[in-house]
C-alpha cells in the first residue's frame, strides 16, 4: 500500500467547514481549521519539543474505558470485531484533530479500513458531542464513499434523535471533501461539509498550522457553543436528551479532569450546535 507523504508519513489538511441548517432555515456559517490524516500503524513521530502541539492519545477515541492499555487501532479492532468485521493485517487511515495544548474536541473522526489485500473493508464515522458522549457509525465500503445510517446518538439539542444520516466520506488524497446530510421526515434538515487541501506533515508544517490556527482545538469547541447559544437565543426549540443515550463519560478535556460526572455535578452546559463534522 502507498505510504502517506512527508517526513512523518502523515498529511495535514487546511480545512473549511460549513454548516447549513434548512429546517428551520438559519444562516449558514463557516470556520477554518486543520485536520490530520494518519496511518494507525505509523503514527507521526512528533519530536518531544513539539508534542504539546500534536498528540494522538487512545483515550481521546475509546468509546468506553476498558482497563487495558490499548492503542487506537486495537480499540478500533475490538469495536469492528463486535460487528463481525475482521481487520486482520489490514490498514487503517484516520482523519482527526490531534490533541493540542492539552485539549482536543473531535466532532467527527473518520477511519478508512482496508483488508490485508488493500481492498476497502469499511468506513467508521466516530461522532463526539459536547456533552462528552461518543458513538460510532459503521458504513459498508462504497466506490464513492457514500453510506446511510439511522441517527441514534444525540448530537444537537435542536434536533431529536430521529431521521438518518447520508454521509459522503471518500478516502482523501490531495483534496479532502466530506459531506454529511441529516434527513428527517419532510426532507433534509441539516448539511455539513468539510473541504481541505493537503500538505505533507512534518515539523515545518506543524509549526505553520500552529501559527495559522492557534488554539484550533479549543476554537472548534467554543465556536460550536457560541453558535448553539445564538440559535437558542433566536428562539429555536430545544429537545431534551434521551436519558438512555447520554453518551460515554467525558475524557476529552484536561488530563486532570476525572472521568464521568458526579451525581451532584452542575447542570449540563448551554445548547450547542449540531456537530457531526469537524
Amino acid at each position: 500500500m502507498t505510504t502517506l507523504p512527508g517526513p512523518w508519513g502523515a498529511v495535514l489538511y487546511d480545512t473549511t467547514t460549513a454548516h447549513v441548517r434548512t429546517a428551520p432555515r438559519r444562516p449558514a456559517f463557516r470556520h477554518r481549521g486543520c485536520l490530520w490524516l494518519v496511518d494507525l500503524d505509523h503514527l507521526p513521530p512528533v519530536p518531544r519539543p513539539l508534542r504539546p502541539l500534536a498528540r494522538f492519545r487512545p483515550q481521546d477515541h475509546a468509546l468506553e474505558p476498558s482497563g487495558e492499555e490499548l492503542t487506537i487501532r486495537q480499540e478500533l479492532e475490538r469495536y469492528l470485531a463486535g460487528h463481525d468485521v475482521r481487520l486482520g493485517d489490514g490498514r487503517v487511515l484516520m482523519l482527526t484533530q490531534a490533541r493540542s495544548l492539552g485539549y482536543v474536541f473531535n466532532p467527527l473522526t473518520v477511519y478508512w479500513c482496508r483488508d490485508g489485500a488493500g481492498r476497502p473493508l469499511c468506513t467508521v464515522a466516530e461522532v463526539h458531542n459536547t456533552y462528552g458522549g461518543r458513538h460510532r457509525y459503521l458504513l459498508p465500503p462504497d466506490p464513492e464513499g457514500q453510506g446511510e445510517t439511522p441517527k441514534d446518538f444525540p448530537v444537537s439539542p435542536f434536533f431529536p434523535v430521529d431521521g438518518h444520516y447520508r454521509m459522503v466520506l471518500p478516502e482523501p488524497g490531495e483534496r479532502l471533501r466530506l459531506t454529511v446530510h441529516l434527513e428527517r421526515d419532510g426532507g433534509r434538515a441539516f448539511t455539513a461539509t468539510v473541504h481541505g487541501t493537503a500538505r505533507p506533515a512534518g515539523p515545518a508544517a506543524l509549526l505553520r498550522a500552529a501559527l495559522t490556527h492557534p488554539f484550533a482545538t479549543w476554537a472548534v469547541s467554543l465556536h460550536i457553543r457560541y453558535r448553539g447559544i445564538r440559535l437558542w437565543l433566536s428562539g429555536l426549540p430545544v429537545h431534551p436528551r434521551p436519558p438512555d443515550r447520554q453518551g460515554s463519560p467525558d475524557r476529552q478535556g484536561s488530563p486532570d479532569r476525572p472521568p464521568g460526572r458526579a451525581d451532584n455535578a452542575p447542570p449540563p452546559p448551554p445548547p450547542t450546535e449540531e456537530v457531526p463534522t469537524p
